[in-house]
């Protein structure tokens, strides 16, 4: 074989393998993006995206609260940002229906190559980075919410960055709907009552919810136990196949246009006068996972805020022209 066509072949199985082209399922796992906020305090009742993009908190029934925020890494190479949880409110008596996770939500259509509820189920390997004030037990689980069944595994953190890997076998019970809807979580259980953890644990079994949560928990340690609780989260890939590769980076730029289609700033849209006693103002955005809502973070009472399609939107006020809002915000999250 000449050198050209080793070469050539050579670069077929790059291509081909694994490691080549887009790997990691997850957007913004190296938490360079935070559109809404770098910070945010008092989380712990309730659920939903309150900094870095794409990763959702979830909490409930419990009287623990922490701040969430966007944290620079200056100890691990190739990383320059994580997400950091920080506990200011603890609660050692925890209740049965107490919980606390983050949250990565899939759409159904971008985790066809799974292959799930078919005989050829694919392999699924999520690695990430973790690091801890002191060594705990959580849960990584895969929550399939088309069809209600779950495969969890453990894993012990430390007090230094930790390349967590875990490979989950593949389920051939139940498809993935094809669409924009939310089909599968990828959960890390940092806390949690008795009606998550009062079951058996089966490390990497798919199991069906159909009749209780309780499996889904089972073992964890709390981050709610002390005041001096941190945690530091990047790197967060899931990609198909049983070899985890090396962290899939993508250029800022590319990771903002993919957070953009389930949020979005628009900095300051300046109405004009469209004709007497009316101002409009047009605006584009990045195509959305669904029709978005839409907010704005001052004048709002004053203005009529729309949406037209998939790209468009515009300000309308009736009367005198109005000040504009200091940013527009849209929302299509799953």
């Amino acid at each position: 074989m000449t050198k050209a066509a080793e070469l050539a072949k050579m670069g077929e199985v790059l291509t081909n393998s694994q490691i080549g082209g887009r790997r990691n399922i997850v957007i913004n796992g190296a938490m360079q993006v935070a559109q809404r906020a770098t910070s945010a305090t008092g989380l712990g009742d309730g659920g939903g995206y309150s900094t870095l993009d794409r990763h959702r908190f979830s909490s409930g029934n419990t009287a623990g609260r922490l701040t969430q925020s966007q944290a620079s890494v200056t100890d691990l190479p190739g990383f320059a940002n994580a997400m950091k949880l920080d506990c200011t409110t603890a609660d050692t008596s925890i209740a049965a229906n107490e919980d606390c996770s983050l949250q990565y939500r899939f759409e159904g259509q971008d985790l066809q190559q799974l292959k799930k509820g078919t005989s050829s189920a694919e392999k699924v390997t999520v690695s990430f980075y973790m690091k801890t004030n002191k060594a705990f037990t959580f849960m990584c689980e895969l929550d399939d919410t088309d069809n209600n069944r779950v495969n969890t595994q453990q894993f012990t953190t430390s007090t230094s960055w930790t390349r967590h890997i875990l490979t989950f076998v593949g389920d051939t019970t139940g498809t993935f709907d094809d669409d924009n809807a939310r089909s599968m979580q990828l959960n890390f259980w940092i806390h949690a009552g008795s009606n998550f953890t009062g079951g058996t644990y089966s490390s990497n079994t798919w199991q069906s919810r159909a009749t209780s949560d309780n499996m889904r928990a089972v073992g964890i340690g709390s981050f709610y136990d002390n005041t001096d609780n941190e945690l530091h989260l990047t790197g967060v890939q899931l990609e198909v196949g049983e070899q985890a590769t090396p962290f899939e980076h993508r250029s800022v730029g590319e990771e903002l246009a993919l957070c953009q289609r389930y949020y979005e700033v628009i900095d300051r849209v300046y109405p004009h006068v469209y004709y007497t006693n009316v101002s409009i103002a047009n605006f584009f955005y990045v195509s959305k996972r669904a029709t978005a809502s839409i907010t704005a973070d001052t004048n709002a009472a004053s203005l009529d805020l729309n949406v037209v399609g998939t790209t468009m939107g515009y300000i309308y006020k009736s009367g005198t022209q109005t000040a504009p809002p200091t940013n527009i915000r849209l929302d299509a999250e799953l």
